[in-house]
């Protein structure tokens, strides 16, 4: 996989034009696996195709059973500077229930041994809307995801996918999800908490100390163009998306035979509008009239300036003058608006 890995680059790197790098992601499936000589010959292989920023930020997943003190100084020797720790959970209860392989124990440990190593720049998940999971347990989870004085907490609610051992228990009945009152009520005390720890809101799901966003995912939600390599990898340029075949074989062999499969989609004016408003509603930034008008023309802001008024009458929506980092008015979620994010944003698609 590696050697794939390190041959797709070979093909791909004039994908981004040669654009310096700013981030690098090692995320999906399991990349804490990954062996010293294995993440320095990948590491390599990128600054041989591509000029990295100074200052690049370079992230790794982690399991937090692998992030042993050893690893953790193997990792930061190969360059890694900026961890993201799925804890999920601080009750053993709930890791057994996900399937998760590490303990709390662990978990506490990995980002500790993290921080001894210097690498302070560390993210961690956390997962609500988990089968019985009560008010009083959320907010001991929370109370001790703060409690790490870490830099970023992403918090995602529980989707159920089909043929998961979740899906099965649920059929089964030998489960039980919180109904939509509860983890709302969840999403709210999650924001609420992050407000008193001085974490900024910047996405719907993510949450930094001042300053300390991924910059790497926040490259998504502004539009900026990304190389994605490995099985089901995605990428953008800007005219089109490129989606690798997900098989781990059918991966390696496309990659040794010279025949990748992959999928393409050229984005018309409607898909580039669309995925704009999905994306930046999303953020703390918001929607700029002033790029819709220069991107996609007057009738565009027009139709928007009309769909937005009902939201901001009901204060699901409003105006942030001036804002950062573009200087600009833009539109954003409120409060309130926040738990409907994904309706409001449909109902403004083209």
């Amino acid at each position: 996989m590696v050697d794939a890995l390190c041959g797709e680059m070979d093909v791909r790197h004039g994908y981004l034009k040669n654009n310096k790098l700013s981030t690098i992601y090692f995320g999906g499936g399991t990349p804490s696996i990954l062996s010293y000589s294995e993440l320095r010959k990948l590491i390599t292989k990128v600054k041989e195709h591509f000029e990295i920023a100074p200052n690049a930020e370079i992230t790794l997943e982690a399991n937090p059973d692998d992030l042993t003190t050893e690893k953790i100084k193997e990792l930061k020797e190969a360059g890694i500077n900026r961890l993201s720790i799925g804890i999920q959970s601080f009750y053993d209860e709930d890791l057994v229930t996900m399937n998760r392989s590490h303990t709390v124990e662990q978990a506490i440990q990995a980002v500790q041994n993290a921080k001894s190593a210097g690498i302070n720049n560390i993210s961690i998940d956390l997962i609500y809307g988990l089968p019985n999971l009560t008010k009083e347990k959320w907010v001991y989870n929370l109370e001790q995801a703060f409690k790490l004085d870490v830099s970023h907490l992403s918090a995602y609610c529980l989707t159920i996918e089909e043929k998961t051992a979740f899906n099965h228990f649920l059929r089964k009945g030998k489960i039980t999800l919180p109904q939509e009152p509860e983890t709302i009520e969840q999403f709210e005390m999650l924001m609420s908490e992050a407000e008193k720890h001085n974490f900024i809101h910047y996405e719907i799901s993510n949450f930094c100390k001042d300053g300390m966003q991924s910059n790497h995912n926040s490259s998504y939600w502004m539009n900026k163009f990304y190389l994605g390599v490995g099985p089901s990898a995605h990428s953008y340029n800007g005219v089109s998306r490129q989606f690798n075949v997900a098989n781990n074989m059918k991966y390696i062999k496309g990659i040794d035979s010279g025949n990748l499969e992959f999928e393409i989609e050229f984005l018309t004016e409607a898909d580039k509008f669309n995925e704009y408003i999905m994306t930046r509603l999303r953020t703390v930034w918001g929607i700029s009239p002033g790029f819709i008008s220069n991107g996609f023309g007057e009738k565009s802001l027009n139709t928007f300036l009309l769909g937005i008024e009902p939201y901001i009458s009901s204060g699901h929506l409003q105006w942030k003058i001036g804002g950062i980092p573009f200087g600009q008015d833009s539109l954003i979620l409120t409060q309130k608006g926040k738990l409907l994010a994904d309706k409001i944003a449909s109902d403004l698609f083209v």
